[in-house]
């Protein structure tokens, strides 16, 4: 769906959705942790009055990841130590380019404490499930934006993405998330969580809602419509570490999907991008930005003492405070070098292909349970999809159809690439999915 229907259609649509939001069958409580129920409806119905359609998300329902401010309404970023703070004076930048754009703003979703894990529990807010197993995690760090999506409550949800944060929840539940390059689009009004690695982007069912949403964030206009060539194209499938320790079914349905491509006339081809793997374990070797700057931007918040924060993130931001001053300038340095060396590896304009998450999503249960098992975990699910936030590339997770639940297949492509991305995508996507 495109546009501003007539007739009243989007205020209709709002009604579902809000209908949706309130079934208990649904869990709109551990989707939501606000509603803007009359405030939706006004938007709605001027979107129906409209003479004219402002674009194509004019009269879509969009639900908004709690890190991002909405004005008169606390921004707690999924945390109990933030919601006695002040109601945000204005809306974060995306939240008012949506607005212009005519979305309609239903709500804000829950979310990982300070968006701090691939998981997507929350202690504070509730364990939100899975849609295809509501005992299954969803993913995180944006784990209400995808439910909020797959379960009928919104057409797209804007959120954010450090390390996998919407990828991972996309991959995991079997939905469509876009991680954009750094600065294309604003973070002002985000709660950050790393301000060297944090991007904002959108989880929807189609790659078609993820572009149209990266045009109103970015504020660029997509080029006109406009057959998809792959003459000269290679996808590339940088076989190696991120391949290590995969799911079965992922590895088939991973596998499957490749072999589809290359039926369809896409150049697939095995390669390498190890040299470059290794600089980033030198970098983990030295710390990680988003344990860094969210510890420094806490002690900012004077919450220098992380009481009160889920213990299995405190202790990664506990992390954070044993780094040295020397080491993060060192930490900046070597991220330089890492932007810099791939940038020159993808050069030719090859786009790399890989699994978005390696396994299936597992129990709630057991990450709740078990803190040793909570942070192997959220290591793994987030290896591969970090791999982007680092080195810089845009990205974004495609449901690949064929396994007993949701896998995600990533492409990712050079630096500033994200319209060839997304265009890539679009065209790749039919081909790989089930739905």
């Amino acid at each position: 769906m495109s546009g501003k229907s007539a007739n009243g259609a989007s205020a209709a649509r709002l009604e579902a959705c809000l209908a949706r939001i309130a079934d208990p069958a649904l869990e709109g409580d551990k989707v939501f942790s606000q509603v803007f129920a009359e405030e939706a409806r006004l938007a709605a119905a001027a979107a129906d009055q409209r003479a004219a359609p402002l674009g194509p998300l004019d009269g879509r329902v969009v639900s908004v990841k709690n890190l991002f401010d909405v004005a008169g309404r606390v921004t707690t970023a999924g945390s109990a130590v933030l919601r006695g703070h002040p109601a945000a004076p204005r809306d974060a930048a995306v939240v008012a380019r949506l607005r212009g754009a005519g979305a309609v703003i239903v709500g804000k979703t829950h979310m990982t404490e300070f968006a701090f894990s691939g998981i997507g529990i929350n202690p504070h807010d509730g364990n939100p499930g899975n849609p295809r197993d509501r005992s299954l995690i969803p993913g995180g760090s944006s784990s209400g934006a995808v439910i909020s999506v797959l379960d009928g409550m919104a057409d797209i949800g804007l959120g954010s993405d450090t390390g996998g944060s919407l990828r991972i929840p996309a991959a995991l539940c079997g939905a469509v998330g876009f991680k954009p390059s750094s600065g294309r689009v604003p973070t002002d009004g985000a709660f950050p969580l790393s301000t060297t690695l944090d991007t904002v982007g959108a989880i929807a069912r189609t790659v078609a809602d993820c572009a149209w949403a990266d045009e109103v964030l970015s504020g660029v206009p997509l080029p006109a419509p406009q057959p998809f060539d792959r003459d000269g194209l290679t996808l590339t499938i940088p076989r190696g570490r991120l391949f290590d320790m995969l799911d079965a079914p992922v590895a088939r349905a991973f596998e499957r999907a490749a072999d589809t491509l290359r039926a369809a006339g896409f150049l697939v081809r095995d390669g390498s991008i190890e040299a470059e793997l290794d600089l980033q374990a030198e970098l983990d070797g030295v710390g990680t930005f988003p344990s860094v700057e969210l510890s420094a931007r806490l002690e900012a918040e004077g919450l220098a003492d992380l009481a009160g924060i889920d213990p299995k993130i405190a202790a990664r931001i506990e992390a954070g405070r044993r780094v040295l001053a020397t080491d993060y300038l060192r930490m900046i340095r070597l991220r330089a070098q890492m932007v810099e060396r791939m940038d020159r590896h993808l050069a030719s304009g090859e786009i790399l292909v890989l699994p978005t998450v390696p396994m299936l999503a597992p129990a709630i249960s057991r990450l709740v349970e078990d803190d040793a098992e909570f942070h192997r975990i959220n290591g793994l699910i987030l290896r591969n999809t970090r791999v982007a936030n680092l080195f810089d590339l845009p990205a974004i997770s495609l449901p690949v159809g064929g396994a007993p639940l949701p896998v995600g297949l990533m492409l990712a492509g050079r630096r500033l690439s994200d319209r060839r991305l997304l265009a890539a995508a679009a065209a790749i996507e039919p081909l790989i999915g089930d739905r």
